[in-house]
């Protein structure tokens, strides 16, 4: 279950993706192993975001 703090990141990120860049969202789910929240978007699938339970953005995918 997402946080409130990774609620208010995704929607955040969800709303510049599809309205600012126009780009197309294929995937948002929640890695059980980390509790992060897993964006990929693009394209061609070149853009990766990983929401922290903080509602920090991670630098890397992991």
């Amino acid at each position: 279950m997402p946080t409130a703090a990774q609620l208010e990141s995704l929607y955040r990120i969800c709303y510049q993706l599809t309205y600012t860049m126009l780009q197309p969202i294929h995937l948002v789910c929640v890695d059980d192993r980390t509790h992060n929240i897993y964006i990929l978007a693009g394209y061609d699938e070149e853009l990766e975001f990983q929401i922290l339970p903080n509602g920090e953005f991670a630098d890397e995918p992991s």
